[in-house]
């Protein structure tokens, strides 16, 4: 791996102090810096119309709504929420939020009433905007409820119309709180997280120097802003860079897709692995006249069958990218040409501008050896685009070692020769079995090869004699047929294609699996299902 430049070195630390000086204001440095005639989003409705919105157009609209947050109380350091999903009126709530120095609660539309209730109380939000088809998610509570897209005169457009707008804005400083959002909670209960100012700083890194967009990009990044990684790749980093990004409403779709990086001549374009796995197995054409000229993956791994078809399909290989809630995007293939290394199968890429990133001996701050398993960390010291001390913005130390140096991933990987790092399984979902460490990624990675597949996932089992078996959930392509055959063809194929010992012993044909709403698989519901799941068995 070459060395970082030392153009890009100091490109990472001038947008860090940016972001950490003490008079940062979220609502300059997002929006009202950046020309007002410049787009900042455009929108693609579900017929494929399109609306762009300026830099100036938002930040009136965003003042408008700091008045009315203005009335209701609202003021630096109180939590303001949305249950929304792409929209103009998003957009606005957010900055307007910021310009009052209020912190952003991102709620994501596919909760349940349960899992509102519960983030909203546990942020302890003093107003809630919901779309219209969300608002009856809401409780009654200390929250002042608003609802987006209604006619009725106490709806958003209404207070909007008659709100006094809030010329000011309110500095808050690079430690100021920014965004306070949960993890998705796919190993236990959601954990609060509150991002300061500077967190950004490391999003916008990321934009420029990993995802490669530039002034004279058409960038859309697919992920839901109800997310971390859709939060700021789609619209924080862009807002920063004074970028436009693009904005698809409503849900995934397809055609709807190829259509709209065809038509709005799509230059960079960031999805998470389904989307890309979709795109390949929905049997759509790809469109002429694709202008695509770097993709991007977060999110989960990527598997190599979505290169395999990237790379003859597009002309283009996808670069997948790490990083957690927590910290930001730390390790991937970088698009920047100082920074681009050979995008190798089935591997998570180098650390990025702004991290340090090792492999630890498992509960040790050792360097684990080439090739030797161990915990994914991050040098807190040698990374100076860290923010994260800790859950609900306090100090903690179970998420890093003893002597704080290094924090802990909570996931497996090893290091390559050639620098490059390999994810290998979440900590606790790595299976053991007689004695052999295996990474549910490594068998997954071997079955979704097999051209009856579309998706799987691989979990651990009791065993009497072994301890832990591997059992795999699958879902096979449209036409496919289960049958025993076929179970005992994907058993071989992992013997073949990955280690004999590996396979898995049990194959569970399913027609879909259980995922969080931002779309990670949840191998822990599978192992709780294991006794009451339709299966075909060897």
């Amino acid at each position: 791996m070459a060395p970082e430049p030392t153009a890009v070195n100091a490109q990472v630390s001038e947008v860090a102090r940016v972001f950490s000086a003490p008079d940062a204001d979220p609502a300059w440095l997002l929006c009202d810096r950046h020309p007002s005639h410049a787009v900042a989003f455009t929108f693609v409705e579900p017929d494929g119309s399109t609306q762009d919105l300026t830099f100036g157009a938002l930040r009136e609209r965003s003042q408008r709504f700091a008045g009315l947050l203005a009335t209701l109380g609202v003021g630096r350091g109180d939590r303001v929420a949305t249950l929304m999903g792409k929209s103009v009126d998003l957009v606005t709530v957010l900055l307007g939020t910021w310009r009052v120095g209020a912190v952003y609660v991102p709620l994501f539309t596919a909760f349940a009433p349960e899992a509102v209730s519960s983030r909203l109380s546990g942020a302890g939000v003093k107003v809630v905007v919901a779309d219209a088809g969300q608002a009856a998610k809401v409780p009654d509570g200390q929250w002042v409820p608003l609802v987006a897209g209604s006619e009725e005169q106490d709806g958003l457009a209404a207070r909007l119309a008659t709100a006094q707008p809030v010329r000011s804005s309110t500095a808050v400083g690079g430690d100021g709180a920014f965004v306070h959002m949960f993890t998705s909670g796919t190993t236990g209960a959601p954990k609060d997280v509150i991002h300061p100012l500077r967190y950004v700083a490391g999003w916008q890194s990321y934009l420029q120097l990993v995802l490669g967009v530039r002034g004279d990009s058409v960038y859309w990044c697919g992920a839901d802003p109800g997310w971390a990684y859709g939060l700021y790749s789609a619209v924080v980093a862009p807002m920063a860079s004074g970028l436009r990004s693009v904005l698809q409403l409503g849900g995934f779709d397809v055609s709807a897709t190829w259509k709209a990086l065809a038509t709005l001549g799509v230059t960079d374009y960031a999805a998470a692995p389904t989307v890309f796995r979709s795109l390949r197995t929905s049997g759509v054409p790809v469109p002429e006249g694709l202008c695509l000229q770097r993709l991007s993956s977060a999110g989960e791994p990527l598997t190599a069958e979505v290169n395999e078809w990237a790379g003859p399909a597009l002309g283009l290989k996808v670069h997948d990218h790490y990083g957690q809630t927590e910290v930001g995007m730390t390790v991937g293939f970088p698009h920047h040409p100082d920074l681009e290394v050979p995008v190798v199968p089935q591997a998570m890429g180098v650390p990025l501008p702004g991290w340090s990133v090792t492999v630890l001996k498992e509960g040790s701050s050792v360097e684990a050896e080439i090739g030797e398993p161990g915990l994914l960390a991050v040098d807190v010291k040698a990374s100076p685009l860290m923010t994260f001390t800790g859950y609900g913005g306090r100090e903690t130390t179970d998420r890093f070692t003893p002597d704080g140096r290094y924090y802990l991933s909570g996931d497996l990987a090893t290091r390559n020769a050639d620098g490059t790092l390999r994810f290998s399984s979440r900590d606790d979902d790595v299976i053991i079995m007689a004695g052999y460490r295996i990474g549910p990624f490594d068998v997954e990675s071997v079955l979704v090869r097999h051209p009856a597949v579309t998706e799987c996932a691989v979990v651990a089992a009791a065993d009497e004699v072994r301890g832990e078996v591997i059992e795999a959930f699958v879902v096979l392509r449209a036409g496919i047929e289960a049958s025993g055959d076929l179970v005992e063809e994907l058993q071989d194929h992992v013997r073949q294609h990955y280690a004999a010992h590996a396979y898995p012993r049990r194959v569970h044909i399913v027609a879909s699996l259980p995922k969080t709403p931002s779309g990670k698989i949840q191998r822990a519901q599978l192992r709780r299902s294991l006794d009451r799941t339709a299966e075909v068995t060897q």
